[in-house]
């Protein structure tokens, strides 16, 4: 990627910036706000620099009070303000308005030589196998090696080989003749041709049948395919990335998986830790979720410190998947400006619901009418929430009242919770 420009006095407004890019695995250099900037070029000015920024730029400034980002819009700059409190998450939103959008978010020094080292295994056509468990980040790292590969122009094709049947995996991966099989009313190219030129991720190879294994051996070794119903190979130019969430090692050793395969997929082995062994990029990547559900228009919400500090301490067995579910149930649930500790529903994941605790309903017997009432109101937004998913617009649709009114009753039952 290209360096990000500073200018001297956005530099010094900001002593942290530069050493915080450069940690994450962006370049900077110092620019001169009074000369124009090179095509696409992204610079970080002073807000006091406003009348030399162009729409591409980040205007930042350091103030105290409640945070501030206003993205790009209507041919003005993104605007973000912090304070010292907020610095951490406002220099991981600078990061991440830097980003280029193939590249992951990072926060972790090691994380960023990790992806270092990724973009130098692209400039190969060398066999790539990205390990690590479920939701850490796998399909980002193949999509990444593929944008910095030689072959970024050509075609992306991602196979989750667990998610279809083994009947019919290879005719997906290989294509089929026409007539080969009942239903077949016309030939298939297969997902190996229709990523001819590109990069081909088969996902949680660990899955694939052992018959189907050798097939695919073959097809990596002499560079061809043969579809199902047809007696001719079909020459192909395709770069393999393999991605599994478990140690491939270990299934060859109990005989799941074919061991000649293996060697072949391992000529690069890249292994993703899990999430609660990346503190840093926890915060890099709320920051990017944040961003990403943000929808245009709206004003970016800031989590607090307490937030974040509840976020990074979390021990995340979904990963990243999870905390993405963590940021989305946040933004809708919250009751302020910002992303309190107490909008953070983590301990209840398995739940739909967001995390209230909801005051059982009264026994008729020797209850008031509006204890009663009360109880039932309660339970009937809990019901709403619990089926379209915690999503606060569609509950108040079905409930027939409008968000706000639903906001105020949430914040109701939570007083009631803490009393």
């Amino acid at each position: 990627m290209c360096a990000i420009g500073i200018s001297a006095l956005a530099a010094l407004e900001n002593p942290a910036l530069a050493a915080w890019l450069s940690g994450v695995g962006i370049a900077t250099r110092t620019v001169d706000p009074q000369q124009a900037p090179a095509r696409d070029e992204i610079r970080i000015l002073s807000a006091s620099e406003i009348r030399q920024a162009t729409v591409r730029d980040i205007l930042i400034e350091m103030a105290t009070g409640a945070p501030s980002l206003r993205l790009a819009a209507k041919g003005l700059p993104a605007t973000i303000r912090f304070g010292f409190e907020d610095m951490a998450f406002g220099l991981a939103l600078v990061a991440e308005l830097c980003r280029p959008a193939a590249r992951p978010a990072v926060g972790e020094p090691e994380s960023a030589i990790y992806l270092k080292l990724a973009e130098k295994v692209a400039g190969s056509d060398a066999t790539v196998l990205v390990l690590g468990e479920t939701g850490t980040g796998k399909e980002g790292v193949a999509r990444f090696i593929h944008a910095a590969s030689p072959r970024a122009d050509k075609p992306f094709v991602a196979v989750n080989c667990a998610a279809l049947p083994d009947t019919m995996l290879e005719a997906i991966l290989f294509g089929h003749a026409k007539g080969a099989f009942t239903g077949a009313a016309g030939a298939s190219e297969g997902l190996f041709r229709a990523a001819e030129g590109g990069t081909l991720l088969l996902d949680e190879i660990a899955e694939m049948p052992l018959p189907l294994q050798a097939k695919l051996l073959r097809a990596i070794q002499e560079r061809e395919v043969l579809p199902v119903g047809a007696t001719q190979p079909v020459k192909i130019d395709v770069r393999i990335i393999a991605a599994a969430n478990r140690e491939l090692a270990t299934e060859v050793a109990e005989g799941r998986f074919r061991a000649d395969l293996y060697w072949r997929l391992n000529v690069m082995p890249l292994a993703l830790k899990p999430l609660k062994a990346r503190r840093l990029d926890i915060r890099a990547i709320t920051a990017a979720l944040i961003l990403r559900h943000t929808r245009e228009g709206e004003s970016v919400a800031w989590p607090t410190a307490n937030a974040l500090d509840r976020l990074m301490a979390h021990e995340w067995p979904g990963n990243v998947r999870e905390l993405d579910n963590v940021v989305q149930r946040a933004l809708l649930l919250r009751m302020g400006d910002r992303i309190e500790a107490d909008d953070l529903a983590i301990e209840i994941m398995h739940h739909a619901a967001p995390a209230l605790t909801v005051v059982p309903a009264p026994s008729v017997r020797g209850a008031n009418l509006a204890d009663v009432a009360r109880a039932s109101e309660m339970e009937a937004i809990r019901a709403a929430l619990d089926a379209v998913g915690g999503k606060r617009l569609l509950a108040a649709a079905r409930l027939g009242i409008s968000e706000r009114t639903l906001r105020y009753r949430l914040a109701e039952m939570r007083e009631l919770a803490a009393a």
